[in-house]
Parts: structure tokens; C-alpha cells; sequence
């Protein structure tokens, strides 16, 4: 009989974490202790106990020092997170980190030589890929050929900024990391995803405010040209969703084959079908649209199998690495430039 997973959670200050915990619960782990962080307010804490009354509060080092446990999980402010990862693998665990898994090029260098040295594996929890099942139906449709090879693919990423329900960190470059950094993670990976590309770089990145003359340093909009060694790619982030979308924002990734293309309304058709993972084909035979609801989420049952078989089907650990590395180089190219 397989033994089951324990996670622990170390960092609960994004809610990206509920997702986290609940697709890995749905496919079968033990949640079996959560840990806060110093600057975690009360009402996050006393929100998230709510959630999940039966399970009991630690410290990180008692959740490090569990042997129990298995893969440990933050979403911890985004500045945060690499130091409770490379703890927790120094502790013999593997980690599930949400997005951005990092917010400097130092920190990355870190981890990887972490991972090298205790063979511990370090994923990123891009969830706009991975929580999001017209992503699923989308990765069967190529799989079938429908659209011939991948060449491009075109990742828009709007969000609300819902600046009264924001933390302060939220507003700290240092602390977040930019905004090609952090919500354009989700981009990177969905190109190297798609396109297959092992290999890339960022051609040219520009980020601004262009809304927010309150808040000088805050980056309100972002854009990132890629070329991979099997694709190109285009990504457009920002915080600039309006109040009257009946959802946070009107994320689309566009994919572009040799025989045709697919575009993905994740989370809304705007003034068109009601709900949400609308998927729309077009080839040589025609147009067709897709609803993905029931398509499923292997990513969280794949990696508690990686957890426990040690293999690397959910996610290789060099795809995190380069989608990482991509983010934090988009960032840095673009700060260098000019910024209006």
C-alpha cells in the first residue's frame, strides 16, 4: 500500500495557498500543520484557521524537524520564500512554493545549488496554468495534433488591483519583486510549456505606472517579447482590470500552430457564454468552441506521486528554474530601460 503524503505549510500570506493545499488534499495528501511568518496580520491567520479548523498551528522549525512531513508549501510574501525553501530542503523536504518562487537572481543561484546539493526537488506553483482546466483540455487538443506544431503563443494577464484589500508588501518593490517578477511568472511558464522550448531569452521588456501617480514606485503594466529554442513569445501583464468585470481579470493565452490555433478565456467570455474555461479551436475543418469544466488537474496527483516515487512528471525541475530565471531577467532588463 502506497504511504500517504504529508504537507506542512510554512507562509500563508497570499491566498494562492488555498488552492495549493486543496488540490494536493483532492488528489489524496495530509495536511498536517501550517506555520506563519513575523509580519502574518491576525485577521490572515484567524481567516485561514476558519478554513481549516482540525489542523493545528506550528512553528517553521517544528514543521522543518516533523519527519513526517514530505513537501512543505509557502506563500509566503513573495521576498520570503526562497529562505523557507531552501530550509525546508536543507531538512530533507521537497518544496511547493507559489508564484514567483523568488524575487532576486541571487536567490535563485541559491536554490539551485540547494537542490543540487540534497537532491530535493523545488516547484512553482504557476497556477494560471496549472489550477485551470482549459489549460488541460488545451494540452490534449495539441497532443491530438489539432493544431499542428507550436510556434507562438501570446499570454495576456490582467488583474484587479483591489488596492483596499492590498497588504503593505504589496506596494514594496523589494518585497514582491516587480511586476515581470511576480504575475508575469505565469506567463513565462505557459510559453515554455506550449512551445517546448528548454532553452530561451528575453528579447525586450518594458514595464510603467501608467494609473496609479499616487504610488511612484508601483509597476501597474508590464510586456516581455521571448524567443525560445521551439517557439516566440509575447506576454502582457497588469493591474488594470476594471471594476465592472465580474471577475478579477480577463486572462487569455492565445496558442499559435502550424495548422491552426487555439485561444483560452480562462476565466471569463467577455459579454459571451457564461462561466469560465472557454476554449475556442480554429483549422482547416473549421471553428469550434470548447467548454474544459471536468477536463481535470493532474498537476497536484502527478507530483505527490514525484514526492513519493522521486520521479519528475508534474513539473522538471529545470522548467521552474528557467521560467524563474526568465521572470527575473524580463525584470532586471526592463528596470534598466526606461520606465514612464
Amino acid at each position: 500500500m502506497t504511504p500517504p503524503l504529508f504537507i506542512g505549510v510554512i507562509g500563508i500570506d497570499h491566498n494562492h495557498i488555498y488552492g495549493m493545499i486543496d488540490g494536493l488534499t483532492a488528489a489524496g495528501a495530509t495536511f498536517s500543520a501550517f506555520a506563519v511568518t513575523p509580519d502574518t496580520p491576525q485577521s490572515t491567520i484567524d481567516s485561514f484557521t476558519a478554513t481549516y479548523p482540525d489542523v493545528p498551528q506550528r512553528t517553521p522549525a517544528q514543521i522543518f524537524e516533523d519527519d513526517r512531513i514530505g513537501l512543505v508549501l509557502s506563500a509566503a510574501i513573495n521576498s520570503e520564500r526562497a529562505a523557507i525553501a531552501i530550509s525546508a530542503m536543507r531538512h530533507g523536504k521537497d518544496v511547493l512554493v507559489d508564484k514567483p518562487g523568488c524575487t532576486t537572481l541571487e536567490q535563485l543561484a541559491a536554490i539551485r545549488q540547494t537542490t543540487a546539493e540534497t537532491s530535493r526537488r523545488w516547484t512553482v506553483c504557476f497556477s494560471e496554468r496549472l489550477t485551470v482546466e482549459s489549460v488541460t483540455l488545451a494540452d490534449q487538443l495539441i497532443a491530438q495534433g489539432r493544431i499542428g506544431k507550436v510556434v507562438q503563443t501570446v499570454g495576456l494577464g490582467p488583474h484587479r488591483r483591489n488596492s483596499h484589500l492590498r497588504p503593505a508588501w504589496f506596494w514594496d518593490r523589494a518585497r514582491y519583486g516587480g511586476i515581470l517578477t511576480d504575475i508575469c511568472a505565469h506567463q513565462f511558464d505557459q510559453f515554455l510549456h506550449f512551445t517546448g522550448s528548454t532553452e530561451a531569452h528575453v528579447v525586450s521588456a518594458h514595464i510603467a505606472n501608467v494609473a496609479n501617480s499616487d504610488r511612484p514606485g508601483f509597476q501597474d503594466f508590464g510586456e516581455v517579447l521571448l524567443a525560445g529554442n521551439e517557439g516566440r513569445g509575447y506576454a502582457r501583464v497588469d493591474w488594470l482590470t476594471p471594476d465592472g468585470l465580474p471577475t478579477w481579470g480577463d486572462g487569455r493565452m492565445t496558442i499559435l500552430g502550424t495548422h491552426g490555433y487555439l485561444e483560452l478565456r480562462k476565466y471569463i467570455d467577455i459579454a459571451g457564454r457564461p462561466g469560465q474555461d472557454h476554449v475556442f479551436l480554429a483549422d482547416a475543418k473549421g471553428v469550434e468552441h470548447f467548454e474544459a469544466a471536468g477536463a481535470g488537474k493532474p498537476f497536484f496527483g502527478r507530483l505527490i506521486r514525484d514526492v513519493l516515487d522521486r520521479t519528475e512528471t508534474a513539473m522538471p525541475q529545470a522548467h521552474a528554474f528557467l521560467a524563474t530565471q526568465l521572470a527575473l531577467e524580463a525584470q532586471q532588463m526592463a528596470e534598466q530601460g526606461a520606465c514612464s
